[in-house]
């Protein structure tokens, strides 16, 4: 995991950004099908937190959407691509040195959620490179809670350091 430029903690702790949940998937089985609800109760000690700190919970830009089905040049369903929460209004990517409110819950950004090679099975060819840098962002569990649609994603605490 890389560290956060130097120099650069003061624009981020000024960010007024506050982002929104529009949709939220989750996979009750592993690599089973995403599965759309309006409230999902996180829990720090569920297998894929417990075994996955890193990428417990997944988050793509919903402004990145149209512009992944631009270059594909193709319409899909965004919760296909396996991502847990579709947040619009704030840059995912600047959450990643941050500790982070979604709903109830508090998420510590780690990585990027890159693409994987289902992305090519899913979209066709060029979906895993249409995807490039834009797959999202992946969070471990900070604090337990309930997550809604339409809840407000904001930065808490950055941090330097993933």
């Amino acid at each position: 995991m890389s560290e956060f430029p130097k120099g650069l903690k003061q624009f981020f702790d000024s960010d007024p950004a506050i982002g929104r949940i529009e949709r939220i998937g989750t996979r009750p089985v592993k690599r089973g099908d995403v599965v759309e609800v309006q409230t999902w109760d996180l829990d720090g000690g569920q297998d894929h937190a417990r075994h996955r700190e890193t990428r417990a919970v997944t988050l793509i830009q919903a402004e990145h959407i149209p512009i992944i089905q631009s270059l594909i040049h193709t319409d899909f369903d965004p919760l296909s691509l396996r991502r847990n929460l579709i947040v619009s209004g704030i840059n995912l990517a600047s959450l990643r040195w941050s500790t982070f409110a979604v709903g109830e819950v508090v998420l510590r950004g780690t990585v990027p959620c890159d693409p994987c090679s289902r992305m090519h099975d899913l979209l066709g060819p060029g979906g895993y490179a249409a995807m490039f840098e834009m797959g999202g962002l992946c969070a471990a569990i900070v604090q337990s809670g309930t997550i809604c649609v339409g809840d407000a994603v904001r930065r808490l605490h950055f941090t330097e350091s993933s």
